[in-house]
């Protein structure tokens, strides 16, 4: 008998659950469990302080986050899908280039751009020294010179960093698009503009919805640079509470406003659209007509393109690779060559830890017979809206408790103290690092099998092939390329991941992310900069893949 919605043989005795189906409900329970745990610490904390955070500090952090939030999301918006509908419906200087180089802001993360701006326009920075120079100024008394670390330069940074998921989606909604309505809508007289407004923007709306809500997910989920220009959100205050308060169910209780807040958005993005239908216009597809723009019109089009790509790429890039280059000994500094193995080592870990879960779970909940573990398929992604800290607060106090527990039966039963086995490595941060990407290993892995024809699984079985046979021979040959693209992208959003590893990393360990973070808090982005340049540099890999398979879409 075969299941009718994937047609793969079903497995398991009657009224038994498969192994594949327990070891898919486990894996989604361990994927679940950190989300779970910070509702029932913030319900259940040991010293209750909610009535005190409502009274004095909650307001100011929930109202700077959403202000950040709305403002990066828009803000994003606007940048992407006017650069995306640029680069789809006209031809004009640099648009080659630009059409990938428009998605280089996303390897460089947002703290990272935070020190390179804070270096570029500070008082000793470029900037006003040279402005200093020209006018013959003395000091900061003798002209006016905007707050460089203010909310308003966190907005501009995130923006910059976090556009890039808006237009890579918008692009890919406007190429999506029939010819054929736009021709009709240009015979009708429609101007550019119009046909924009009415045809393009209302056609790609769930795709700009989509990656909007992405940004805004990343914006609460950020810490290093609001942190850095000393903006107070909702993150923030985890940290603040947590470590320096040292009150455990008060940060469980402000994750769990930031739980709230990202599920309202995810509620709000699905109710304004519920009532929206997409259809294609027409059996034949017809391309999309380009417009060749000419003269000062084509150079302002090619103008407004590079300027994103600028600010969110060529200034922070040039600015740490001028510190990093023009004093190379710092490439040599105690604990950086440390901070990279770390950084290898836990990403590499959680990439693989990660795509193996998810494959494992895709292809369980695809062969049992039971719904309850395609129900929890797509629950599993939560975690990716869940921030860092968030994941962090889940997890640390629960396994905290275990370790302790677990420590104490073996000095009792061997006296012989373990220490920490979970807590007090870097497994915790694997489990993190698991949970927090655990959506877009899952993503890539259903999507890779959903391409494989049933009918080749469903022979393999026919010819005695085992579950795990067929998964190895017949599906692994077929996703690896899907497989290795996930290792990819995990790997890197990883390797950039600051608030998890702060709050979870052991005594003296340090990634790139959080050894940069220390160095650029001390003031010393000199310091910062090789940690930084390796950052951007690997997720610069991840950048040149999407390109890449950009370009193939075309």
């Amino acid at each position: 008998m075969t299941d009718e919605k994937t047609q793969l043989p079903r497995l398991g005795v009657p009224g038994l659950p498969s192994g594949w189906s327990l070891g898919a409900l486990l894996i989604a329970a361990l994927v679940l469990m950190p989300i779970l745990s910070v509702v029932w610490i913030a319900f259940h904390p040991t010293e209750n302080i909610w009535g005190h955070l409502m009274s004095t500090s909650l307001p100011r952090y929930a109202a700077n986050t959403l202000v950040v939030m709305v403002w990066v999301g828009g803000l994003s918006a606007v940048i992407g899908t006017l650069t995306a509908w640029l680069v789809v419906m006209y031809a004009f200087p640099g648009k080659k280039v630009l059409e990938w180089a428009l998605l280089c802001p996303l390897a460089v993360p947002g703290y990272l751009g935070a020190y390179a701006l804070v270096d570029f326009l500070e008082f000793a920075g470029p900037v006003q020294t040279g402005l200093r120079a020209i006018f013959g100024w003395a000091d900061a008394r003798d002209y006016f010179f905007p707050d460089i670390r203010s909310r308003y330069a966190a907005i501009f940074v995130l923006t910059m960093s976090l556009y890039p998921y808006v237009y890579l989606l918008a692009r890919a909604g406007f190429r999506e698009q029939s010819g054929s309505a736009h021709e009709v809508a240009r015979a009708l007289g429609a101007n550019a503009f119009r046909r924009f407004w009415a045809i393009g923007v209302p056609l790609a709306r769930p795709a700009i919805a989509a990656g909007t809500a992405i940004v805004m997910m990343e914006t609460v989920n950020d810490y290093g640079t609001v942190d850095f220009f000393g903006v107070q959100t909702l993150t923030t205050g985890i940290f603040s509470v947590w470590l320096e308060a040292g009150n455990a169910g008060g940060a469980a209780q402000i994750a769990c406003v930031i739980l709230a807040m990202i599920l309202a958005l995810v509620a709000l993005e699905k109710v304004s659209r519920r009532h929206s239908r997409f259809y294609r216009m027409s059996r034949s597809e017809r391309d999309l007509p380009v417009v060749r723009l000419k003269g000062r019109l084509a150079w302002a089009v090619t103008a407004f393109c590079a300027v994103p790509v600028i600010a969110g790429f060529v200034l922070p890039v040039s600015v740490l690779a001028h510190h990093a280059l023009t004093r190379p000994g710092r490439w040599l500094a105690p604990g950086l060559g440390e901070a990279l193995t770390n950084t290898v080592a836990v990403g590499g870990a959680a990439a693989v830890v990660t795509v193996l879960a998810s494959l494992f779970v895709v292809y369980g909940a695809r062969l049992t017979r039971r719904e309850l573990p395609r129900l929890l398929l797509p629950v599993t992604t939560i975690g990716y809206a869940a921030p860092g800290a968030v994941l962090a607060v889940g997890l640390l106090i629960p396994l905290g408790a275990f370790d302790n527990a677990l420590a104490d039966t073996v000095l009792a039963l061997t006296g012989s103290d373990p220490g920490l086995m979970l807590t007090g490595g870097a497994a915790v941060i694997v489990y993190a690092y698991a949970v927090r990407f655990f959506a877009i290993a899952e993503g890539a892995a259903d999507a890779a099998m959903g391409r494989v024809a049933p009918s080749l699984p469903l022979a393999a079985r026919t010819l005695g092939q085992t579950a795990g046979g067929t998964l190895r021979r017949i599906y692994a040959p077929l996703i690896r390329g899907s497989v290795a693209t996930a290792l990819l992208l995990v790997f890197v959003d990883c390797v950039k991941e600051l608030p998890a590893t702060l709050l979870l990393r052991p005594f003296n360990f340090n990634t790139l992310a959080t050894r940069a973070h220390e160095q650029a808090t001390l003031e010393k982005i000199a310091d910062a900069a090789p940690s930084a340049i390796l950052i951007i540099a690997v997720s610069l890999l991840a950048v040149a893949l999407v390109a890449r398979q950009m370009l193939r879409t075309r």
